[in-house]
């Protein structure tokens, strides 16, 4: 008692300030107390409860709500609320800025060279050498100082720099706008989200940054709690509360035992309502991201004044003191001992790359490292080469002595030459590549937003192209979700349709009546339609609202009944899930003695019942062998028309003695049959056309599901994926186990390599069995190929399937929380055909890739060797550095974008998925870069070496150093270009076809881009002058470059004729990483995973390769996306290792996971 006396001192009015802070606003509890309650657990928290507030009730009258109505809808209250308790929502991160941005695309090792060898280059040109040495120095400046030109030798040097610039600025901008896009769809995700609360005795959905302290809060299987909360009433409430504990059990939760409900968590199991103790910064989860600093400074301000004005208030109050002060100690800790060794572990892991990369990102970052490798050795070449010749024809040829005064003549030499290998290497390296793919991936996600794909992780898009395997739900996905009772059986009677009220005996409507509407869940209704002619709106889950329809089909209503009996007059609710298949309620009779109502899966209640009521209403016994006739006549029909089978049974207890309730197989069995019924849920009209096309495209449909094996048989049929004729498996969930599990019990990847390739459809699965399946297919290595696998999911349970798959996608209706927190991608309409749009999407991507690659490399195998040769026989480049930069980095961008916002098309569907190993450059690609690179190298070598003479002009070659441009070398820059434009237009096609132009006008942005390019390369050859060495040319001059670059067309279809086949030597590149390096990876997985790509390049080069693979850098999007899997996600990742801690200190380990998987927008979104 004297702890009660104690903590009821607060309320005294003693001195008048103290009174003040407390109410706040008039409430009976402060900030500070309700954060200190939600720091207790279990019994510890009961008695603080009611120690304080008597119990529950007694919280929310201090709170000011009402346990049953709820808060009153009113905005003043309610701002008043989010005024001292704070809103329901963590601030986000503050993004990077445009400069900072700049500063990371300025870390590129490629650019850096560049830019040093500009400055020295600028430098020595701003160097006069006294002039009377200068002609000691020999004749190698012949002319360089002619006509003033030495003031123009800055030009080359700044024209490097600018072109950095604007290199620069593009990148940045583009990861700018990418990170807003991403900030967009973020918010979009959370805006989404929605909560179920009580307020003036309404359910509503309300979004969940309006949810406020003091509402009442349904909670239900699936949801993600977006708030702390205090449990009032629960059914079998179940919470998984690894993502702050790290404990893999589900905790059981009931008002009497550990009423505490934290931020964060999912409930597992079963319903209840909770009144809101804490939000945003303040709930559990929002303090671990106030500690994580995500939180903005304000909120730290805010803090410190809410902390002020708590000590005022708890001066008195020691023992409040004291229990703060052990929560601020619980707290410490995770700053300070853990907090040093988890963060450099966690940079540990965010520097490595991610274990599984996408199976392109795996592909382009090997093909970098290679491209790069040979423009390295190209360019190292080139300056040695260029270096030799030079100290070999001034010093032994010329036999000149190296003077003291020259060195600044010989070492612009030098620059340039240096100038000249750099230039290689930037044109070898493909800076468009990460670009492009970043751009083609941001394109299509903002398009597959129409075709109602939300798509959370970029890579998700592009590996769905490649899926091999879709393993699907049926309920919602492949059916239409409405579902309606056509068959019955009901005393002896097998009723085709619902049967006419008059038919049946009163007795047995009245049971059937009050079993279907007390053991639903109370949140299950149907409602009026929204507009005359439309169909009633079910509300809740689906199977409960088929049977509430047919209580209305039989002309009766279940809202009297519950009435009648309000949920919180049920004596004890054992909640649906995967491994009951059952529901079950009970009430209290009047006569003291109580009755359990049962619904659940035919097959499995039938075995519990005794008895089945008769025409008249009386039970008569049910035998096993009734049992069976039944399944046979009743069952088995029901389900081969593809109807699920519910049956309804009840029982009574006498009064006399009181069952043990916990022991549910006890109470949960010699039931009394009522009725079967037979529930349609019609396939979705679009399913199996939508089934065909993904057939015709090579990938495999299998059916999970959790229904009867008759049912799930009769849909696939429908649906198509099983064809009579066919050679295919149905099997069970025990049946598939039976058949993959060895004497032990283990699962055996060979027994599980027999059965999957021909399974079709896998009944009466639980979610091991999907995750098992998931696992097995991705794992195994039979087959000309490794799989791919898509998987759908909407409950809770199918949340680690959906982390297994290569892509997970959620529904976006009917799916919980729980699995779109798993998922990659949100179905918003749950529907089967937007699978098909998302594969047609991420085929397009992989081809705008690969027909962007053909393109990009044409350029880069001419240019190198353009640059190569030139550089040895004339002592110069054809095409100057800025050119060169032009040319790499404008078409490149522009390219990238031209050739990556190409719309998918039907066709795409009509060929077989590439999956993991196939190349990114086929044959027939290497065909065409390889094919017009000959076309274009002979076309520029003819005009280097007989260019003058063709068009009776004066020859640029062996020019001195700062000599003005030549007409010579502007046609040469000019008609590369022009090939270059016309060879964009070959590269919109990749498979060989021969119509380049087909569907060309349906992407506008490619027609602008090239005519853009155009106009831009007749500005820089007109007016370039001398920054782009440049001049001027002539109508007919420009009229033969145009010509020789519609020759690329003519070319182009030259090679089309050429058999791929006839080419064996064409060796494909850009492969993904095989069977033998995966395996390497996983047994990698527990320590540094090193990228494969980077240890082929351990010796030495590993600088070059962090420069040249700027795909990681700049594929950042991609990891940013990845981040997005929300707080909880990043940290129920770790949780399974965790969870074998079982320490609760151990709550800074995986919270601090955040700072590098998860971003806090998307965590503001979960909780907000």
């Amino acid at each position: 008692m004297g702890d009660m006396a104690n903590s009821s001192i607060e309320f005294h009015p003693k001195p008048q300030q103290q009174r003040e802070a407390p109410h706040a606003g008039g409430f009976g509890c402060t900030l500070a107390e309700l954060r200190s309650l939600m720091e207790l657990r279990g019994a510890e928290a009961l008695q603080k409860v009611q120690e304080a507030y008597g119990d529950v009730s007694g919280l929310c009258r201090r709170l000011k709500t009402s346990p049953t109505e709820g808060l009153a809808n009113n905005a003043n209250d309610l701002e008043k609320r989010r005024q001292i308790y704070g809103q329901n929502f963590i601030p986000p991160k503050q993004p990077k800025t445009f400069l900072q941005l700049v500063w990371e695309a300025l870390q590129d090792v490629t650019l850096i060279i560049l830019e040093v060898a500009a400055i020295v280059s600028l430098g020595l040109s701003f160097y006069a050498p006294p002039g009377e040495e200068s002609e000691a120095c020999g004749n190698v400046s012949a002319g360089a100082e002619d006509e003033g030109e030495a003031e123009a030798g800055w030009i080359e040097g700044a024209a490097i720099l600018l072109s950095v610039t604007c290199v620069v600025l593009v990148t940045a901008f583009n990861d700018w706008s990418k990170e807003r896009q991403f900030r967009g769809l973020q918010s979009r995700i959370e805006q989404e989200q929605r909560f179920s609360v009580i307020r003036d005795g309404q359910l509503l959905q309300v979004p969940v940054a309006a949810l406020v302290v003091g509402d009442i809060a349904q909670v239900k299987y699936g949801d993600l709690l977006p708030a702390d909360g205090v449990l009032i009433q629960g059914n079998d409430l179940k919470i998984d509360e690894s993502s702050l504990t790290g404990e893999s059990d589900h905790v059981r939760k009931s008002a009497d035992k550990d009423p505490m409900l934290l931020s964060g968590t999912h409930v597992m199991e079963g319903s209840g309502r909770m009144v809101v103790t804490a939000v945003g910064v303040n709930s559990q989860t929002g303090i671990i991201f106030t500690l994580l600093g995500a939180g903005g400074e304000e909120e730290e301000k805010k803090d410190k004044k809410g902390k002020q004005q708590d000590g005022a208030m708890e001066s008195s109050q020691t023992k409040a003191k004291k229990q703060d002060g052990a929560v601020a100690m619980e707290m410490q800790p995770l700053k300070s001992a853990e907090g040093g060794e988890t963060e450099e572990r966690e940079k540990k892991k965010a520097s490595v790359p991610k274990k599984e990369k996408s199976v392109l990102q795996g592909k382009l970052t090997k093909l970098a490292v290679q491209i790069g490798k040979a423009g390295l050795v190209m360019s190292a070449i080139t300056v040695i080469i260029l270096v030799l010749y030079f100290v070999i024809e001034t010093f032994v040829v010329d036999g000149r002595v190296w003077l003291a005064e020259c060195t600044p003549v010989y070492v612009q030499y030098f620059v340039k030459f240096f100038i000249i290998g750099v230039t290689v290497l930037v044109v070898a390296v493909p800076e468009g590549l990460p670009l492009a793919v970043t751009i083609s991936l941001a394109y299509s996600v903002k398009k597959m937003m129409r075709d109602n794909n939300l798509v959370r992780h970029l890579d998700a898009c592009e590996t769905m192209g490649n899926a091999t395997a879709i393993c699907s739900d049926k309920t919602g996905t492949l059916t239409t979700n409405r579902m309606t009772v056509v068959q019955s059986y009901l005393g002896d009677t097998h009723y085709k349709e619902v049967p006419a009220p008059s038919t049946l005996t009163p007795k047995i409507l009245d049971l059937l009546v009050h079993a279907i509407s007390i053991n639903s869940a109370y949140t299950t209704k149907i409602l009026p339609p929204e507009k005359e002619g439309a169909l009633p709106r079910q509300v809740g889950n689906k199977t409960e609202c088929a049977l509430l329809g047919f209580v209305l089909d039989l002309k009766r209503d279940f809202q009297p009944v519950r009435e009648q009996i309000p949920e919180d007059k049920l004596y004890k609710v054992y909640t649906f899930n995967s491994v009951r298949k059952s529901m079950s309620t009970v009430i209290r009779m009047p006569d003291g003695g109580f009755r359990l109502f049962s619904k659940g899966a035919s097959e499995i209640l039938l075995k519990k019942c005794t008895n089945i009521l008769n025409s008249n209403g009386e039970p008569r016994g049910f035998r096993p062998r009734d049992r069976d006739d039944m399944v046979k006549k009743i069952i088995e029909p029901m389900a081969c028309d593809g109807l699920r089978t519910i049956c309804i049974a009840y029982r009574d207890f006498p009064a006399a003695q009181e069952p043990d309730w916990d022991n549910e197989n006890e109470v949960v069995g010699d039931l009394t049959c009522i009725a079967v019924v037979g529930i349609e849920d019609p396939v979705r009209p679009e399913v199996p056309e939508a089934i065909r096309k993904c057939q015709r495209a090579g990938i495999t449909v299998r059916m999970v599901t959790g229904d009867n094996i008759n049912t799930a048989r009769a849909i696939a049929a429908k649906c198509g994926i099983i064809q009579p004729g066919e050679d295919f498996l149905c099997l069970e969930g025990k049946e598939f186990n039976r058949r993959i599990r060895n004497e032990k019990g283990e699962i055996e990847q060979e027994r599980l390599d027999k059965v999957w390739p021909k399974l079709r459809v896998l009944a009466r699965s639980s979610p091991t069995d999907k995750h098992t399946l998931v696992k097995g297919i991705i794992d195994s290595s039979t087959g000309e190929q490794r799989q791919v696998v898509a998987v759908t999911g909407d409950g809770t349970n199918d949340g680690p399937a959906l982390k297994k798959a290569d892509v997970g996608f959620a529904m976006g209706i009917a799916g919980t929380d729980v699995a779109k927190e798993a998922s990659d991608i949100i179905l918003t309409d749950d529907n089967f055909t937007s699978i098909v749009k998302a594969v047609m999407w991420g085929r397009n991507v992989y081809d705008s890739i690969s027909k962007f690659l053909q393109f990009q490399l044409t350029v880069n195998v001419v240019a190198v060797i353009v640059a190569f040769t030139g550089a040895c026989i004339t002592q110069d480049s054809p095409l100057k550095a800025v050119q060169m930069l032009w040319v790499n980095l404008i078409m490149d961008t522009f390219a990238s974008l031209a050739l990556a916002t190409e719309p998918p098309t039907e066709s795409l569907l009509l060929r077989k998925p590439y999956g993991r190993d196939k190349p990114l450059i086929s044959r027939t690609m290497m065909k065409n870069i390889l094919g017009h690179a000959v076309y274009q190298l002979t076309i520029i070598f003819t005009l280097l070496f007989v260019g003058e003479l063709f068009f009776d002009i004066d020859s640029g070659r062996n020019a001195p150093l700062h000599s003005p441009p030549s007409e010579h070398y502007t046609i040469i820059f000019n008609t590369f270009v022009m090939m270059q434009l016309f060879n964009e237009i070959n590269a919109r096609k990749i498979h060989g076809e021969r119509n380049v132009f087909h569907g060309i006008f349906s992407n506008p942005i490619f027609c602008t881009i090239v005519l853009g390019t155009f106009a831009i390369q007749i500005v820089i050859v007109q007016f370039g002058g001398k920054p782009f060495s440049c001049c001027p040319l002539s109508t007919e001059q420009w009229l033969w470059c145009l010509f020789v670059g519609v020759g690329e067309l003519v070319w182009g279809q030259v090679i089309a004729t050429i058999p791929t086949s006839q080419l064996k030597c064409l060796k494909e590149a850009g492969h993904g990483p095989g069977k033998d390096e995966m395996t390497d990876e996983e047994l990698a997985e527990g320590e540094e995973e090193i990228d494969h790509a980077e240890r082929e390049l351990r010796r030495g080069q590993i600088l070059w390769f962090r420069g040249l693979n700027r795909i990681q850098t700049q594929m950042e999007v991609v990891s940013t996306f990845k981040r997005s899997g929300s707080f909880q996600g990043a940290v129920r990742r770790r949780s399974s290792v965790l969870s074998q801690l079982h320490d609760v200190t151990n709550l800074s380990t995986p919270t601090h996971v955040i700072l590098s998987a998860a971003n806090p927008t998307s965590a503001a979104g979960s909780e907000s």
